[in-house]
């Protein structure tokens, strides 16, 4: 191909991914990375888990090493906004006031918290949670443990917060709009044994309920104000209700949008020279026939490769079934599969009073999705799991229960 500049708006997972896959396949051209954090591009899913708790140190974090990027010749600019698209020019400006043109532009700009619009949400003490130094402030403000902790927010974050702020020794209260934590995610009864983890280490529910008011003192948190009237204390109030994507870029610049960017199965948009990927990309995934707008790292890291491959005129489509993780005091968590697909409540292999299990979610007699919860690794329980739902053939679900009958025995015969 002609060597012509690549431009990635977006320093995060997706970005990061995409700079390297270009290089690995051998583009020669000018690779601009620009990002408007001031930090290396980094790994999320450590910031609410192992980052968090002190587990874990800076150097788990980064994409690449630091150096990689200068050593392969890839431009990183940390701390350099996009402010604006010109599809017509190929061109982005810059916060600086410079411009750059481009060829092809990946955007890859992520996600923001949901902001909810509470009195009191300004003052100190109270956060939102996204970033690395969203991730050092809260560490540093719970690592003594002895405080009150509201966690505004019953989904897959707060929860994960809830469970390290519990963990240092805090006091914590968790507020959701559901009648059970993770219920949209993943139904009442798996959501109901995260709850009764939770509330065994400790943690108060508050289900359903939202907040109504922060109240504060010489301009600080002192507790939450329920929709029920209660007062509940707290030094430290964390708001975790979600992400929406990040596309004011995209949309200023008429780039089609429909819960993101919305693009195909090559993770290209409906502008020409321009493709997305990450948190921020509903791109139509050819198992199901349906846009998916995924927000966990798998996504980012395959969807990075596919973008970058694309961009370089290959045949490539993100078709690969979406994971995620979460660890959670002594339970360690992992799920593959198409949410939206789901039919019904699971069917359980192992035993949820031990907890160890896994959970299959079926539609028309088939796999869609399932979660293994300290399910033994040398079982390969998510590689069963995607194999399963790759095949695409009715299962019993009795078969699936019996934890004598191996899952590799219960594959079809290719």
């Amino acid at each position: 191909m002609a060597v012509e500049d690549i431009v990635i708006v977006g320093g995060g997972l997706a970005g990061a991914t995409a700079a390297k896959t270009l290089r690995t396949e051998g583009f020669p051209g000018r690779i601009v990375v620009l990002s408007a954090e001031v930090h290396h591009p980094y790994l999320r899913p450590p910031l609410s888990k192992e980052y968090l708790l002190g587990k874990a140190g800076d150097d788990a974090l980064p994409v690449v090493p630091p150096e990689w990027y200068a050593d392969n010749d890839v431009e990183l600019r940390l701390g350099v906004p996009v402010t604006e698209l010109d599809p017509a020019a190929r061109t982005v400006g810059l916060g600086d006031g410079s411009r750059l043109d481009y060829a092809s532009l990946l955007l890859a700009t992520g996600a923001r918290p949901r902001s909810i619009p509470l009195p009191g949400s300004g003052l100190k003490g109270v956060s939102t949670f996204r970033t690395l130094d969203d991730s050092r402030r809260l560490r540093s403000s719970l690592a003594d443990g002895g405080r009150n902790v509201v966690m505004v927010g019953s989904g897959w974050i707060g929860m994960e917060l809830a469970a390290a702020a519990s963990s240092y020794g805090n006091t914590v209260t968790l507020l959701g709009l559901e009648e059970v934590p993770l219920g949209a995610a993943i139904g009442p009864e798996l959501g109901g044994f995260f709850r009764s983890l939770h509330e065994a280490n400790g943690v108060r529910f508050r289900l359903p309920a939202s907040a109504a008011e922060i109240t504060g003192n010489a301009g600080r948190v002192t507790g939450v104000r329920t929709d029920a009237g209660e007062i509940l204390a707290a030094e430290l109030v964390v708001i975790a209700v979600g992400v929406v994507p990040e596309v004011s870029l995209a949309e200023a610049a008429g780039v089609p949008l429909r819960n993101g960017i919305l693009t195909d199965a090559s993770l290209r948009t409906g502008t020409p020279g321009i493709f997305a990927a990450g948190d921020v990309a509903n791109a139509l995934h050819p198992f199901t026939g349906e846009h998916h707008r995924s927000e966990h790292w798998s996504n980012a890291l395959n969807g990075g490769k596919v973008a970058a491959k694309s961009m370089l005129g290959q045949d490539a489509m993100l078709d690969t079934i979406p994971y995620f993780y979460t660890d959670q005091f002594d339970v360690s968590m992992e799920y593959s599969g198409f949410p939206t697909l789901i039919s019904g409540p699971p069917t359980i292999r192992g035993s949820l009073d031990e907890k160890v299990f896994i959970a299959f979610w079926q539609r028309e007699g088939r796999v869609v999705a399932g979660m293994s919860v300290n399910w033994p690794r040398s079982g390969k329980p998510q590689k069963m799991i995607k194999a399963l739902i790759a095949a695409r053939t009715a299962v019993s679900p009795q078969a699936l229960a019996d934890s004598s009958v191996p899952l590799d025995q219960i594959l079809p015969e290719a």
